[in-house]
């Protein structure tokens, strides 16, 4: 069983609008897309990679808005900012591949550390901060935080904005106004997530 398949097993086993099941199948999504992305060619591989752009960038939002702060509560200050690190770090390098063409050897390069990246920051939410909050927290809060970070992803930016990256103050303070400007731009020329 690969990496994927065992989040998705993992958030069956959850109420499916928990938050950390939630995250989960997003987990699980975001695998499949760099799979996809590194597989492909063309048109099909940027269509991928602008899908996959534009969930870590809604997903890493809304976990900085709605996980983030009760990590911090519950698996520790020091866990929940090294997570925060790492999207910033992660969106550096989203808005970096952005800009490089898609076809060539340097986007492939660091495309593939990306993914590095990327999974090994999933890998320590799942061990250490998802723990952490879901035994601190009832299945009615769990599901609560579900709710308000599907309300949070529908007023995420959808593409990345490494300047507020890590920091949830400035998630709630700039990420609707830069919401609006990447939706517009996303349904200009159709670069972001299919249903959002």
């Amino acid at each position: 069983m690969n990496e994927a398949d065992a989040e998705r097993v993992q958030a069956a086993a959850l109420p499916e609008d928990d938050v950390v099941a939630i995250l989960l199948r997003q987990h699980a999504r975001i695998r499949d897309l760099f799979a996809e992305v590194r597989s492909t060619r063309g048109e099909t591989k940027q269509q991928a990679f602008d899908e996959l752009r534009a969930l870590l960038t809604v997903h890493e939002t809304a976990e900085e808005m709605i996980m983030r702060p009760v990590a911090k509560d519950t698996a520790g200050k020091e866990e929940a900012d090294a997570r925060n690190q790492e999207e910033k770090e992660a969106s550096k390098a989203l808005a970096a591949l952005e800009k490089m063409d898609i076809g060539s050897a340097e986007f492939d390069a660091r495309f593939v550390e990306l993914e590095r990246a990327v999974s090994d920051h999933a890998e320590h939410e799942e061990r250490e901060e998802f723990p952490a909050v879901r035994a601190a927290r009832s299945e009615a809060q769990l599901r609560e935080m579900g709710a308000r970070l599907m309300a949070a992803e529908k007023i995420a930016p959808t593409r990345p904005h490494p300047a507020v990256a890590g920091s949830p103050m400035a998630q709630w303070t700039v990420g609707p106004f830069a919401s609006l400007v990447d939706r517009t731009r996303d349904a200009i020329t159709g670069g972001g997530m299919p249903g959002r």
